[in-house]
């Protein structure tokens, strides 16, 4: 049985470059581009109206953004390397203010002082993840390192450090995803690997079969029994996070596979394309149950809302430089 999505709304040219990143609150929704303003559209009112703009936010532009569930955080990597936190203002206005900017340098590691002197390099963080209420906050790096910050200070303290090869042999790391009940994190990257660490223990938990290409989108499922890994190979492969065995994939994209995100009931998966394509899947069926196409420009995030209602509603954001929202068919 398919689902039917309706174009509800479009923020044309809500960017003036490519849409890079989006991310979701309870109230907002918050987007970056390749410019150096974030903006923050309400989810509350019908045109989803822009609130605020973060000007300056980074100077060379911004890739990620990621949301903490608890719509308190967020934080931002830029192109210059540049690794922010923000915070809704305690005034109750509803703005967002900027907490402070993570040193990543290595020499604010914990260890590995022997490398300290290499200092911070522009473009080391890539892809970003926060943890349910925030406080943790993972990147993935250039040399396949992920490193874990306590973000309670402005400049953060550096918790973990991942190694994905020896002496810094690891490649690119593309995505990362925190699971929810903060047991693991997960990378992806441009080899084709996945790995699942685990943050009690401080290493690694699974070495995943990777998908051969390279991988762009990793993402842990609500109740953190299943990881959602995609890229370059055109499909979707789900992994269970019990055994860290490959249970099956979905296939159907004929592009990249930029981005994915759960569904909070953890039944649909939502995946978009160099294409323009963005699919609905439904998990239980192993099926895609919906496309959509707005445009043939390459999808570089999508994301669905928080739901408040009856009806679902999703968003996708890419190189046309606009936000374009659905809404679950009544009787769908």
């Amino acid at each position: 049985m398919s689902k039917q999505y309706l174009t509800t709304h479009s923020v044309e040219n809500a960017h003036i470059t490519d849409i890079f990143s989006l991310a979701a609150t309870p109230t907002a929704l918050l987007s970056a581009s390749g410019s150096s303003t974030l903006h923050v559209h309400s989810t509350t009112q019908p045109e989803y109206p822009l609130v605020q703009s973060l000007s300056l936010a980074h100077q060379l532009g911004c890739h990620h953004l990621v949301a903490s569930r608890s719509g308190k955080v967020f934080a931002s990597a830029g192109f210059g390397g540049d690794l922010k936190v923000w915070k809704l203002s305690e005034t109750g206005s509803g703005d967002w203010e900027l907490f402070g900017e993570i040193d990543t340098s290595r020499s604010a590691s914990n260890g590995n002082a022997q490398n300290s002197s290499k200092g911070k390099a522009a473009g080391e963080v890539w892809a970003i993840a926060l943890s349910e209420d925030g406080q943790y906050l993972a990147a993935t790096t250039y040399d396949g390192r992920i490193n874990v910050w306590d973000t309670s200070s402005p400049k953060g303290t550096k918790i973990q450090e991942y190694e994905t090869g020896s002496a810094g042999t690891g490649t690119f790391g593309m995505c990362v995803d925190l699971s929810r009940d903060g047991k693991y994190t997960a990378s992806g990257h441009q080899s084709g690997n996945i790995y699942v660490f685990n943050n009690d223990t401080g290493k690694i938990q699974y070495s995943l079969a990777g998908l051969v290409k390279p991988v762009r989108a990793v993402s842990f499922s609500p109740a953190g029994t299943l990881l959602a890994a995609a890229g370059d190979a055109g499909l979707i492969a789900l992994y269970d996070m019990k055994h860290g065995e490959h249970v099956g994939n979905l296939t159907g994209h004929a592009a990249w596979i930029t981005c994915i995100d759960w569904s909070d009931t953890g039944e649909y998966l939502l995946s978009g394309a160099f294409d323009g394509k963005v699919k609905v899947w439904s998990i239980e069926r192993s099926a895609c149950v919906a496309t959509h196409s707005e445009t043939e420009k390459a999808l570089w995030s999508v994301k669905w809302l928080p739901k408040t209602g009856r009806n679902e509603i999703f968003c996708t954001a890419g190189a046309h430089r606009s936000i374009t929202f659905y809404r679950e068919a009544t009787g769908s």
